[in-house]
């Protein structure tokens, strides 16, 4: 049985999502891989060091010290926003290194887009960007569904993520490096980038950003850093139109994903509120299916947020499984290609924003 050595760069509330996920491997996989917890690095000591002994990684490490280190074999880049693009670099430079998991965003402007993708093509590491959702059960089938071609070109789509957290001071108090300003942060690179992730992946590549809007304030949050914004988008493939939105401040919303595309066949629609199924309706039936996927997911977690249902980790554990070379034909599988592609939308939406709020 292999055995993955695991480096990870960050310690924070994603890094323990990312260690619960790779321990439960063995629990839904027969074919699960060997896990060694190696080293984990951050940049406050204490964090560090007590994150590897509550999890069980066998040392902590330095920044410095995590990149001399030639045992490990595959990287965690889970730090915040503004360190991946560095972190990553790193990752390449270890010549151990083989897998590299980044979460989104994959970088913060467009010379660290360029230069990321000029370093990846010329690597051979395995590399897969934190886009989880796309391995919930109803997304894969609706995914699947829709390439079958059954309901026709798209002709207009609409897709929202949505949570509250952020109306609350003590909430926005507790996550202060999410306030940045966009493209590093704000609700479209920490919301958003998952939205269009999943429109990519249904519309394909090379989606065109049109105009961008924001709205909503409060003390301490910089007006560059979105705390509800929505794009409006073009595939000039079909000429299919319309809009993703990513809200902070969406009151009463839970932690809602929803995406509905309407075809020249019939129409597509799925919401994370009714996550055990997708429906789809036909113009030449006149009826609605209703599509039962299946859920062994209970109730609602506090881990790793109180707006995020269990099957956020489920989905996050299948990821891993993909990560760690498991073989599932039937998933899209997230590369820095895809990365990259959601990020040029991220960065283009940040212009627009600046350009909307230079008119008031």
């Amino acid at each position: 049985m292999s055995v993955f050595r695991i480096g990870f760069l960050g310690a924070g509330g994603i890094a323990r999502a990312h260690v619960y996920a790779l321990q439960s491997l063995k629990f839904y996989y027969n074919s699960s891989p060997g896990i060694e917890l190696s080293t984990v690095c951050s940049q406050r000591r204490e964090s560090r060091e007590s994150f590897a002994k509550a999890y069980g990684f066998a040392k902590s490490e330095t920044f410095e010290e995590f990149r001399q280190n030639q045992e490990i074999d595959t990287v965690f880049i889970l730090g915040p926003n503004n360190t991946h693009f560095e972190h990553f670099k790193t990752a390449l430079e270890m010549p151990s290194v083989r897998r590299i998991y980044l979460e989104k965003p994959v970088c913060s402007s467009l010379g660290e887009e360029q230069e990321m993708a000029k370093l990846a093509a010329s690597s051979n590491k395995i590399i897969q960007v934190g886009f989880q959702y796309l391995q919930t059960p109803a997304v894969r089938e609706a995914l699947s569904f829709w390439k079958s071609g059954l309901l026709g070109k798209p002709i207009h789509f609409d897709l929202k993520y949505y949570h509250g957290d952020y109306l609350q001071k003590s909430y926005r108090g507790k996550r202060v490096t999410r306030l940045t300003p966009a493209p590093d942060g704000g609700a479209m690179a920490d919301l958003g980038s998952h939205g269009i992730s999943l429109l990519t992946a249904f519309l394909g590549e090379g989606l065109q950003l049109n105009h961008a809007i924001q709205a909503g304030g409060f003390p301490g949050v910089p007006a560059g850093s979105d705390l509800f914004s929505s794009i409006s988008l073009t595939d000039p493939k079909t000429m299919a139109a319309g809009h993703m939105s990513a809200s902070r401040i969406s009151s009463g919303s839970g932690d809602l994903v929803s995406l509905e595309i309407y075809a020249e066949k019939g129409m597509l629609r799925y919401s994370s509120q009714t996550s055990e199924y997708f429906e789809y309706y036909t113009e030449s039936s006149g009826t609605w299916t209703k599509r039962m996927i299946g859920s062994n997911y209970n109730g609602i977690t506090s881990f790793p947020s109180g707006h995020v249902p269990a099957g956020w980790l489920r989905s996050l554990v299948h990821a891993h499984f993909l990560f760690l070379g498991g073989n599932d034909p039937r998933a899209f599988i997230p590369g820095l290609d895809h990365g990259l592609e959601v990020q040029r939308l991220v960065r283009e939406t940040a212009s627009h924003l600046e350009q909307y709020r230079s008119k008031f």
